[in-house]
């Protein structure tokens, strides 16, 4: 063993996959970028402190406040699901309660996690497009003073949402003026949030900090981090004991200078910003595509790098077996496309022609 970093590389390890192949299915289904690869080579090597207290982690603070403002801090964890656990678990009390959109991930996809190991209770609600409204909050935002109800605390909004559409900076202030004037605390998921930011073509703090949201979950798997995401508690005053949390909750991660400089890596410029674009750009490509088919409907407007369609049952099957992708309601025939960073305009035209194919079948 050479314990030179300097040394060439060389591993065991073989290619199982063809990496020419995409699909629809996931952008957690892309690899990661190579800015991003070449950080994490740049991290290693040497010994750095443990659990947070590395250099990279240090500077990841002073580029998450240039983007959300001076009284931000990141608190990096290994996956989503667990930022959204540990930021709820920090805005609310034994006895409270998050009210969120029936289509919410943490409703719909973490496994009951939120409920199950963070120990609060959903109040769902439905919505037509996956967002909240100060008048659809209203539906679960009562009986703070029954105690054999769980105390509404917080409201929780997914940016863009789990239907592929976005909330503008304007909606997200009403709600968090709404949550406030009830003496809730706001959560935003930001799964996609750099989908949400170049959509609206505006800085992420438009529509988190300056708007009024005090804790968020930062994604960046979905945007070409190999793992990762982060906790940014935006309002400090509405968040306790963050850091015993994130340990308690098995978040903490040893070797953390490998998360944070891939976030780092994504935030210090504009990567981000230039793969979220291509992205929600793929997505436009394969909406006007798909238009263009007879027989296939886009469920809703496509904002960000999402595409919902419902077509016949038999065709998506069929689809299937030379592209991946997802049901979304498989009893209507509703699917859901997703573009990623590393989608090419010729995966869009090809999948485009091979739908209209078997829609002529």
């Amino acid at each position: 063993m050479n314990p030179d970093p300097t040394h060439a590389a060389k591993t065991d390890a073989r290619r199982h996959h063809d990496p020419r192949v995409r699909g629809f299915a996931s952008d957690n289904y892309a690899g990661a970028h190579p800015e991003v690869l070449a950080a994490v080579a740049l991290a290693n090597g040497g010994h750095q402190v443990a659990y947070g207290e590395d250099d990279y982690t240090e500077n990841l603070q002073r580029i998450i406040r240039s983007h959300f403002g001076g009284a931000a801090e990141a608190f990096p964890v290994f996956n989503g699901t667990g930022a959204n656990v540990v930021a709820l678990q920090a805005v609310t009390d034994r006895w409270g309660a998050v009210i969120a959109a029936e289509t919410a991930h943490i409703n719909v996809d973490e496994g009951g996690a939120p409920e199950r190991m963070g120990g609060l209770k959903l109040l769902t609600v439905p919505t037509p497009d996956g967002k909240l409204t100060p008048e659809l909050i209203d539906r679960q935002a009562y009986g703070w003073e029954d105690e054999h109800r769980a105390m509404p605390q917080v409201v929780s909004i997914t940016q863009n949402t789990e239907l592929g559409t976005v909330y503008t900076p304007g909606e997200i202030r009403a709600i968090c003026e709404h949550a406030h004037a009830h003496g809730m605390k706001v959560h935003l998921d930001g799964a996609r949030i750099s989908n949400a930011a170049a959509s609206l073509d505006v800085p992420m703090r438009t529509f988190t900090n300056a708007v009024g949201v005090d804790i968020m979950s930062f994604g960046g798997t979905k945007n070409g981090m190999m793992f990762g995401e982060a906790i940014v508690v935006l309002n400090p005053d509405a968040v306790r004991a963050m850091k015993h949390l994130r340990k308690l909750s098995m978040q903490l991660a040893s070797k953390m200078r490998f998360v944070s400089v891939q976030l780092e890596a994504m935030l210090a410029r504009d990567l981000w910003l230039r793969n979220a674009r291509h992205a929600n750009a793929m997505a436009q490509r394969l909406a006007d595509g798909v238009r263009q088919v007879d027989g296939v409907e886009i469920l809703y407007p496509v904002q960000a790098n999402a595409v919902f369609a419902r077509l016949p049952h038999d065709v998506s099957e069929r689809l299937q077996k030379h592209f991946r992708f997802y049901f979304w309601n498989e009893a209507a025939g509703d699917v859901r496309w997703m573009c990623s960073f590393d989608t090419m305009e010729d995966d869009v035209d090809g999948f485009v022609q091979a739908l209209k194919e078997e829609m002529a079948r």
